[in-house]
């Protein structure tokens, strides 16, 4: 039975979950719009193992947001993971942003689910999965009205994510279902990353990386 500290940072949502045997027995996040990582990352870890009574010595395991996303935000919590895990001689397991994104959506009963993650201006990270399997590998690419129409022409197709308003400005089509006010969140890695665990699929803490997809461009 693991527990495990899953730590979401890679976009707005500062996101802090404690999960044992895949399941979410404490959250913390703070969806309120601003980049509140830096300040609010440690002491919501705090606040969870607080809540749920268990002292850090008793993880087994840190799973961390890998992106794509914010370059900060994911450079806040793979440092934030990576520092726990060498310091109590832990795992560390990597989730993929827009899979957990994806996860959701699970009750839409659509077809294909197409999370989107903001980029800039009309560009967005995407992914398709089907059925909860990734059929299109995540990259990051500019919005037209035409854009996932092999999708929507077979099927209902739910789009998730803060990348969704200016996607559902331009999409017409009958077939689509837009999700909007939706960010990644630490509770749904808990499943993810506890059968990771199980698998023993880990990262190397000395050499991860987050998975930023672009490079750091400075506003």
């Amino acid at each position: 039975m693991a527990t495990i500290l899953c730590l979401e940072t890679s976009t707005t949502n500062c996101s802090v979950a404690l999960s044992v045997n895949g399941s979410v027995i404490a959250l913390q996040e703070d969806m309120e719009g601003g980049y509140s990582h830096a300040e609010k990352l440690h002491p919501f870890i705090e606040s969870v193992l607080a809540e749920a009574d268990i002292e850090k010595n008793k993880l087994d395991a840190i799973a961390v947001s890998k992106g794509p996303g914010s370059y900060t935000g994911l450079r806040i919590g793979v440092s934030a993971a990576k520092g726990l895990c060498m310091s109590l001689d832990i795992p560390l397991i990597s989730v993929a942003t827009l899979r957990s994104l994806a996860l959701q959506a699970n009750d839409s009963k659509a077809r294909f689910c197409i999370p989107l993650l903001d980029a800039r201006r009309m560009e967005v990270y995407a992914s398709v999965f089907e059925n909860a399997s990734e059929i299109r590998a995540t990259k990051a690419e500019i919005l037209t009205p035409l854009s996932f129409s092999e999708y929507l022409e077979k099927g209902t197709t739910v789009f998730i994510g803060n990348g969704v308003p200016k996607f559902k400005t331009i999409c017409q089509h009958s077939n689509a279902v837009f999700m909007e006010d939706y960010l990644p969140s630490a509770a749904q890695m808990s499943s993810i990353a506890d059968a990771k665990f199980k698998k023993n699929d880990i990262e190397d803490v000395a050499y991860f990386e987050p998975y930023y997809l672009k490079d750091f461009i400075a506003g």
